[in-house]
Formats: structure tokens, sequence, C-alpha cells
């Protein structure tokens, strides 16, 4: 059971199975590791890439794939001036508008996810052969987000969008978050 507190109302939601997963660390042995990376995953994803790219009739760059490597390897969220950064550590020749242009390439293959926090750039991630649905937890005052396994949520889109006679495309969850604050807890409290 997880209790839900929303603006001094406590109420519950009884869940089943909850997966937990945070792109940046995985468990061994009881202790957060940094997440690994297959290289076989790595390597279906880079010729995933050139395909794509030939499909499109784009040609397959030094620049573009130096792009594709720093975006694939990051295990967290980036943005696009962090993956320049990541990219010309891999190719010095990389450009900020190569960059720009290759971000979406990426999105529309499916490498990448652009993920819209609602601030004035975008965090990307890479797919990395994930297929579940998942949940994004926007911690506002860090700039970190979690992405959490939400099995239920393409099952949840369809149901809606069949109430009103239509088939769900897409869905996405996101929650805006901040840290728990001792403080809150005894103020709420308080007032119950």
């Amino acid at each position: 059971m997880v209790w839900i507190r929303a603006k001094g109302e406590i109420s519950f939601l009884r869940v089943y199975r909850l997966d937990v997963f945070v792109t940046d660390v995985s468990i061994k042995n009881g202790m957060a590791q940094p997440a690994e990376h297959n290289p076989t995953d790595m390597d279906a994803a880079r010729e995933t890439f050139r395909d794509f790219l030939g499909r499109k009739g784009l040609r397959v760059t030094n620049q573009r794939m130096a792009i594709f490597e720093a975006a694939y390897r990051n295990p967290d969220h980036f943005t696009a001036e962090e993956l320049l950064d990541q990219a010309r550590d891999i190719d010095r020749s990389v450009s900020r508008a190569t960059v720009y242009r290759t971000l979406p390439i990426l999105t529309e293959s499916n490498l990448v996810r652009e993920i819209d926090v609602g601030k004035d750039y975008k965090f990307y991630l890479a797919s990395q052969g994930k297929q579940v649905e998942r949940a994004q937890v926007v911690d506002v005052e860090n700039d970190k987000i979690y992405e959490i396994d939400a099995p239920f949520l393409e099952w949840y889109a369809r149901s809606i969008a069949e109430k009103v006679g239509l088939e769900a495309i897409s869905s996405r969850l996101q929650v805006q978050a901040r840290p728990i604050r001792k403080n809150d807890d005894a103020a709420d409290s308080a007032q119950n």
C-alpha cells in the first residue's frame, strides 16, 4: 500500500507490484552500483543508428557517430550542452549545430528519448532497449530526473482514450517533486 499526501489530504493507493528503476544506479549485493552497458547492446544500437541514417538518406559521419556514442554511453539524463561536451571528448570536431541537428534524428530512431520538464531546455535519455513504459519523477530543486517503471501506463492511456472514442498513440506521466522537509511533516501533523 502506498500513501499519497496531496495538500493536507491523505489517501491511499493499493499497489500490487511496484518496480522502481533509477537510471544511474543498479542494486548489486545490496549496494548501489553505477549502471553498466552491455557491449552487445551498444553494437546493436550502433547498427540500428547507421541503418536509420541510411534509410533517411543521411550520411554516417564521424561526428554523428561520436554524438551517438556519447548519448548511448550516458547512463543518466543529459542536456544537449552536456552531450556536446561528452561528444567532443570522443571527437573534437563535433559542433554545437551538429548536436542540435542529430538529437531529433536520435529521438526519431527511438534510440534516445526527449524529456520536457517545462524548462527552456530539454533532457534526453538513451533508450538502451527498455520497452516498459516509464514515468518520470522530477526533483525540481536538484534538476534530477528519476525513471520509474510504469507498466500500467499503456493500459491506463488506452482505457482513458477509449472512454471518449479515441485511440491512444502516446502517453507520459511526469511528477514534479521536491525533497521532503522535516518541517513540512511536522506542520502537516499539527494541522490534523
